[in-house]
């Protein structure tokens, strides 16, 4: 059970992690300016767990991976909305940071609200509603249990040197 924080549509990237936190030395210090143009104490008050509900286009504009690096880092459990622009889709497969198609959810959901999120069944519960989600696959299940692509492509690696198969 977690809390959504609910964005409107074609939320990019800038404001997400605007670009001059870009120049921190690393996420910890950039993530604490999240949304910051949007909502001002969203990374005070965001709790590991919780969800961010957009409505389209979320994650447009630049391609920066630090986008969803801050999300992820917050604790933010997974990023549910009605479509995503495909580059922060990307990134965020690739660092572990769950990306759901939910077409029916935003129109019927409020900021604090509530949620249950069960990603293998492609379900979300507020307020006892269901909403259908897009179904993660096992393979991607697999891929974001170990902390993204890219990790997931790194054990593979280091089991290849072990011989493990």
């Amino acid at each position: 059970m977690g809390k959504i924080f609910r964005f409107h549509k074609d939320v990019d990237t800038d404001q997400i992690i605007a670009s001059q936190y870009l120049l921190y030395p690393d996420i910890e210090e950039m993530k604490v300016h999240t949304f910051e143009s949007l909502d001002k104490t969203f990374a005070e008050r965001v709790q590991p767990g919780d969800f961010v509900v957009a409505d389209e286009n979320f994650g447009c504009g630049s391609s920066r991976e630090q986008a969803p690096s801050v999300l992820k880092a917050l604790g933010v459990k997974a990023v549910i909305a009605k479509s995503f622009a495909r580059i922060f889709y990307r990134n965020a497969i690739n660092i572990g940071l769950p990306v759901i198609v939910c077409k029916d959810l935003y129109d019927h959901v409020q900021d604090g609200d509530e949620m249950e999120l069960d990603m293998s069944a492609g379900v979300a519960v507020v307020d006892g509603a269901e909403y259908a989600c897009t179904k993660l696959p096992e393979y991607m299940q697999g891929i974001l249990d170990q902390g993204g692509l890219i990790a997931s492509l790194n054990v593979e690696a280091d089991d290849e040197k072990e011989g493990v198969r």
